[in-house]
């Protein structure tokens, strides 16, 4: 089985001016995209910023930056529904008129860090029935062992995604979430829906490792980037995403999983057209 990953190069976290080496441009966006698919991503999970580099959920902004990745990369273009934990319901669930390939859909508030990053049910359902109806490919978040449980009652509740392809990303490591250990890893995938199709897991800060090979050895896929991680080593800055990529690459080529190519990726998502 081959390996996919993805990269989630910007986030809404990180300053321009702490790290000048993120890419909060369309222009740097576009440049860390093709050499992360280069470098074996599949998918690409994406914030973007405003002409300060401030985090935003501009819709012009939106749809420019989903038309220029799919026009400069085959990736699987998955916004975040996320945003920063400042932005409104509305401007969240508006993201869906971008048309991505895919969207993150969070299944549950969690503490983050100092902020709460609110997710309550009904927006759940709300941002899950317009997934749907509109066949964008939902990559649920879980950051913690009740959202899984809450996995499992939306899917019993409003049904599976099309084509039946289920895909969560255990996101591990968040100061409030579960921490980013093999053994929490083990126990969030047991506790998975049997409908559950694939899993990707993503460490946060030096927990990146750590969930990186826990995730391989039970199966799982990887999720890498400037969003998750700042730091390559102790003491050794993150130059560029492409650079936390190719390590994905050679663990996952190492555990005899290489990376998945772009057309994989659809094929085990059910990415539909566009």
């Amino acid at each position: 089985m081959a390996t996919l990953i993805t990269v989630a190069p910007t986030g809404a976290e990180t300053s321009k001016e702490a790290v000048p080496q993120l890419p909060t441009t369309l222009e740097e966006l576009v440049e860390t995209a093709r050499r992360c698919e280069a470098a074996g991503a599949a998918m690409i999970h994406v914030h973007i910023r405003d002409d300060e580099h401030r985090p935003t959920l501009d819709l012009a902004r939106l749809r420019d930056t989903v038309a220029a990745l799919r026009q400069e990369t085959t990736l699987v273009i998955q916004l975040s529904t996320g945003g920063a934990v400042t932005d409104s319901y509305a401007d969240r669930l508006r993201v869906l008129d971008a048309e991505p390939d895919s969207a993150s859909i969070t299944l549950g508030t969690v503490n983050f860090g100092d902020e709460i990053f609110s997710n309550p049910w009904p927006f759940v359902v709300e941002l899950y029935k317009e997934m749907l109806a509109r066949r964008i490919v939902p990559e649920f978040e879980l950051f913690d062992l009740g959202h899984v449980a809450a996995l499992r009652r939306l899917l019993d509740t409003y049904g599976l995604p099309p084509g039946d392809r289920v895909h969560c990303d255990l996101v591990m490591g968040v100061p409030g979430g579960m921490p980013g250990d093999t053994a929490t890893l083990v126990a969030a995938v047991q506790a998975l829906p049997d409908a559950v199709t694939s899993w990707s897991a993503t460490g946060i800060g030096r927990t990146t490792l750590p969930v990186a090979l826990a995730a391989l050895s039970c199966g799982g896929h990887l999720r890498v980037g400037m969003e998750d991680t700042l730091t390559f080593a102790k003491g050794r800055p993150v130059q560029h995403n492409v650079e936390l990529v190719e390590r994905a690459a050679q663990l996952a080529t190492l555990a005899q999983r290489p990376p998945m190519s772009t057309d994989e990726a659809r094929e085990l998502l059910h990415v539909a057209q566009r």
